[in-house]
């Protein structure tokens, strides 16, 4: 921490005068057409408080932290900054107040620098030289590391996430808001992460936290304000509560147990053998002799710091990169490292990928057309569209999945980042895939929602489907996967079934240190087999 102090000095009030909230919000509504995003939101926060927004998706907590921020204005009601009103018109008023926002859809721009994208909120009379200098000294003490001098458009969505957290922090926020901020990082990066803000609120700086990861809120907030339909139905102190006390006050009901069963796993429908592909940029990542295979009713997961690899390998399975030899990745038994993603979806592959606006759905596009990007059976002889037929289909998923939108023409770019999440990953489990590739499958989604995304994933399994899942998220791979794996620099780690894997072993090697465990557990075998015989 010595490395980067945040220069923050806790407001002192004068002797037996209480200070002002650093923040208090009245009334505060903000309508769209169709949708009261915030009704009559009332929340206060004081200085040095970690203070937990907790609801599930489309319960208007993006709304709200983006009218704090000045990147929406509200319909009525006010807001008042360190006991004063103010009018935020703009997130660069709201940063001259001492404001910042670690936003769920970062706001980066991807042909510029790491160091670039952090100077453009800075004090223009720093140095590019000098801002770089901090970022690195900043992401070294908080356990963030990242390249100041790398094109942003070259980044993972984890190490995405770390550029935001590094620039709110750079900032010397008298109010930080941190929407999802975790999605993406590993159990030693939140760890590292959360020894920071508590520093943070220790100096004085208040910190407005969304997350719907229950045991992160009641191990950092020190109060929450619980939302639903825009509403505000509740204040609590989360270190009394419970995660199922929690998730009553948040969707009504606590989430669904997983119907976990035992099934027989078939055919290989993936393997990969031997895949080694050279980076494609100066700042990617080399992938090394990567062999696996996923087996119809098999979930297999594959765990890693964001920037490991991961892209790179969705890439190569996808069909977005091409150059594998033909023989390295097989789908269905057929050698599929030189097909192009449609010839792959032909035999049977459906893929969700990390980053949901841009590849995921076209932002501008309702959702109906946007199933046009993976889905075919609503185009009709010469090209014309059945368009009664894809609003249909867009109408079953909203339905099935519980997606909130203004409907099946609602722009993508409406919703919240949650229900994108459900339409996406419930546009490709629709489609009945026989192999199903998905990327963070609950990234930022809440935790109702995420026990039924997780659910569909078991369910495909049990209907016979291969199902490949990589993730950051530790717990999600524990819970529904059947064999587990490790990406570190390019490699990939031997396969180690759910039942003998723990979170200690699979955070190890996450640091690419599986090699010297491999030994241990073959030499543990022979010797077993040898005193057998």
């Amino acid at each position: 921490m010595s490395q980067e102090p945040s220069g923050l000095q806790p407001d002192l009030p004068s002797k037996g005068v209480p200070a002002a909230p650093r923040l208090q919000l009245t009334g505060i509504t903000k309508r769209y057409p169709g949708v009261v995003a915030n009704d009559g939101v009332s929340l206060t926060v004081q200085p040095g408080e970690i203070h937990a927004v907790l609801g599930e998706n489309g319960a208007g907590k993006s709304t709200l932290m983006k009218i704090i921020y000045g990147a929406v204005k509200p319909d009525a009601g006010e807001v008042r900054f360190d006991g004063q009103p103010v009018q935020v018109a703009n997130p660069q008023e709201a940063r001259q107040l001492g404001v910042a926002m670690v936003f769920q859809h970062f706001s980066l721009f991807e042909t510029l620098s790491v160091a670039e994208n952090v100077w453009l909120g800075l004090d223009k009379s720093l140095s590019l030289a000098e801002v770089a200098r901090r970022v690195t000294e900043t992401a070294t003490a908080y356990g963030l590391e990242i390249d100041p001098a790398r094109p942003v458009h070259t980044l993972g969505v984890g190490e995405m996430q770390r550029v935001e957290i590094i620039r709110a922090l750079l900032a010397k926020p008298r109010l930080l808001i941190l929407d999802e901020p975790t999605s993406v990082l590993t159990p030693q990066a939140v760890d590292k992460l959360f020894v920071v803000l508590r520093q943070l609120a220790a100096e004085g700086c208040s910190i407005l936290y969304i997350s719907h990861k229950l045991h992160e809120i009641r191990a950092l907030c020190n109060a929450c304000t619980v939302m639903r339909g825009g509403k505000v139905t509740g204040v609590c102190d989360p270190r009394q509560e419970s995660n199922a006390s929690l998730s009553r006050l948040m969707i009504g009901a606590e989430p669904p147990e997983l119907d976990r069963r035992t099934r027989p796993v078939g055919e290989v429908v993936l393997r990969v053998s031997n895949l080694a592909l050279p980076r494609e940029s100066p700042f990617g990542v080399d992938l090394m002799d990567i062999s696996f295979e996923v087996r119809a009713g098999q979930v297999v997961g594959i765990a890693g710091v964001s920037g490991n690899g991961q892209r790179e390998l969705l890439f190569a399975l996808s069909g977005e990169d091409q150059r594998a030899q033909a023989a390295s990745i097989s789908i269905a038994n057929q050698a599929a490292g030189r097909l192009a993603p449609g010839r792959r979806r032909a035999l049977g592959l459906h893929f969700v990928p990390e980053e949901r606006l841009g590849r995921g759905a076209v932002p501008d596009l309702g959702l109906a057309p946007n199933l046009l990007l993976t889905r075919s059976e609503a185009v009709g002889t010469l090209g014309w569209l059945r368009t009664g037929l894809l609003t249909r289909q867009a109408e079953g998923i909203i339905a099935r999945f519980g997606v909130k939108a203004a409907g099946p023409q609602a722009p993508a770019r409406s919703l919240s980042g949650g229900n994108l999440q459900k339409f996406i990953v419930g546009r490709e489990i629709d489609a009945k895939p026989r192999l199903l590739i998905v990327s963070q499958p609950t990234w930022g989604v809440d935790v109702g929602a995420s026990a039924q995304i997780r659910g569909e994933l078991l369910a495909l399994a049990d209907a016979g489907c291969a199902v490949l899942v990589v993730s950051e998220e530790l717990d999600e791979l524990f819970e529904i996967c059947d064999v587990l794996h490790v990406i570190a620099k390019g490699q990939l780690s031997p396969p180690v079934p759910r039942g003998e894997a723990t979170v200690e072993q699979i955070g190890e090697w996450m640091s690419g240190l599986w090699h010297g465990d491999v030994q241990q557990r073959l030499h543990g075998m022979e010797g077993a087999a040898h005193a057998a015989a």
